[in-house]
């Protein structure tokens, strides 16, 4: 999916998939338990299943998520976000 995101997305982990992503235009931060990475457009990354992190965008940023259908955005059904996230 692409999507366009601008703040702090709530931290959490995937316990089944890994979580891929390309960014389009801006600059994506992400944070995870093992340190932060910076990404900017035509660069990806993958999260690992299980790793907790979070995307944080200072101005607005679209990126290219690939996940399997149906993956709750914040790994657990009952806490996923909306899928608007600016």
């Amino acid at each position: 999916m692409v999507v366009k995101g601008k703040g702090a997305f709530p931290w959490h982990h995937h316990d089944d998939t890994d979580d891929f992503f390309l960014v389009l235009s801006g600059v994506l931060r992400i944070e995870t338990e093992h340190g932060d990475v910076t990404l900017h457009p035509g660069e990806f990354f993958v999260i690992p299943r299980g790793v907790r992190h979070r995307p944080v965008a200072e101005e607005e940023v679209s990126l290219m998520l690939i996940e399997p259908a149906g993956t709750p955005n914040t790994g657990d059904a009952a806490t996923a976000a909306e899928k608007v996230w600016i």
